[in-house]
């Protein structure tokens, strides 16, 4: 483990997991239905993240397929400067060593962030939930057969089966060195890890994700990037969960009605502040703490403002610094949303939806952040490196 792994190796590793994913698909497919018969949970969310179809199989194929195609993040040259007394000054990148990735539910982070972790020449410690305990062996198997293929030690990448009470003491005293922590899951999970942990870690936020229709929106884009962001994936963290509508849209109250026999259309539960009460088949909200939630559910909220000012506050007040959108024609009031909005991805006419490592052209992600440092949003290959200084002299002293 103390030999770093060279490119060549690195992307002889992924290719083996490509191999070993299509060969061993049906055994995937039979380990995660055990996982699903097991989950009794009433979390929509968890169940929609926990199951693996050949879809999602594709999907992780994919991901390390365009991982093993970009270019080695490691060792680049960030800055160099030569001294006056002849030293040479050179910051290039660097592993951050080892990455302990704890995560609920979601069998393809073993392959997509791992892999991630992995090729940015990082040892990866996983520690995944209870509920996808099966599915994952056979992933963290397949590891080891294309590190073991490749002449590599398996040490490179272990499953941490622990409890609770066993995860909380290994953050609190890790029994092997650790550089990194990434907690990816519910606001339970990400307290948890930051409260106990004593490295670094890099909080794979929350949601709560808002789009504001501007008062010179095209509604028919409107109701078609709302319905999008809020009912194709409503377990992802991108996913929509409040809509601001300007009180002077023009026919506005047709277009709610539009919007709210769509939203129906998918079984999405609709709640309304005070200023769009009385539209029928919404229920008014009764505590505004309701604006602080991440829904993951089909549940969405919806309010009205006066001006940008008022939308640009309340999501900034109230969303969760992930990702936010404004439907208008006006450049100059997009550009002043864009600017002023803070979340790590801001979007002009286009849904939530798109905040993702893939569709960034990251080739996926290891996590999305809503952490300023070091990264924030989607953090690719390129992004998981910390940086090194390399001083060359010829024996000078201060």
């Amino acid at each position: 483990m103390s030999v770093p792994l060279n490119i060549k190796q690195r992307n002889a590793v992924l290719n083996s997991m490509i191999n070993g994913l299509k060969k061993e698909k049906d055994a995937l497919l039979k380990a995660n239905k055990k996982d699903m018969e097991r989950y009794h949970g009433g979390d929509i969310a968890m169940f929609d993240r926990l199951k693996v179809d050949d879809d999602k199989i594709n999907a992780m194929i994919r991901s390390l397929q365009e991982l093993e195609q970009q270019e080695d993040p490691l060792n680049i040259e960030r800055f160099h400067f030569d001294h006056d007394n002849g030293m040479s000054v050179t910051n290039r990148t660097a592993p951050f060593g080892t990455v302990l990735i704890i995560y609920e539910s979601r069998p393809d982070v073993t392959i997509e962030a791992a892999g991630i972790a992995f090729k940015s020449g990082n040892k990866i410690l996983l520690k995944g939930g209870k509920e996808s305990l099966n599915s994952n062996l056979v992933l963290v198997d397949l590891w080891h057969k294309a590190l073991t293929e490749n002449q590599i030690s398996t040490a490179w990448v272990e499953y941490l089966e622990y409890d609770r009470s066993e995860t909380q003491a290994f953050l609190e005293n890790p029994t092997q060195k650790l550089d990194l922590i990434v907690p990816r899951g519910g606001e339970k999970l990400i307290a948890f890890v930051k409260q106990h942990a004593t490295c670094p870690v890099i909080v794979s936020g929350r949601g709560n994700n808002f789009v504001f229709v501007d008062v010179d929106a095209d509604q028919q884009m409107a109701l078609d990037i709302i319905i999008n962001a809020k009912t194709t994936k409503i377990s992802a963290c991108n996913a929509l969960d409040k809509v601001l509508i300007h009180d002077r849209l023009e026919n506005k109250t047709v277009f709610i009605e539009k919007l709210i026999s769509k939203l129906l259309e998918s079984n999405v539960t609709i709640w309304v502040d005070n200023h769009l009460e009385g539209f029928e088949n919404t229920s008014k909200i009764n505590n505004e703490a309701i604006w602080y939630e991440e829904f993951l559910d089909y549940k969405i909220l919806m309010g009205a403002v006066n001006h940008l000012d008022e939308a640009i506050d309340k999501i900034n007040r109230y969303g969760g610094g992930h990702s936010a959108a404004i439907i208008t024609k006006n450049e100059a009031t997009a550009n002043e949303f864009m600017n002023r909005v803070d979340t790590a991805a801001v979007y002009h006419n286009a849904s939530t939806r798109f905040t993702d490592g893939g569709q960034f052209g990251l080739g996926g992600e290891l996590a999305i952040s809503t952490d300023k440092l070091h990264q924030r949003g989607p953090i690719g290959l390129q992004h998981l490196v910390t940086n090194k200084w390399y001083v060359k002299g010829n024996g000078q002293v201060r």
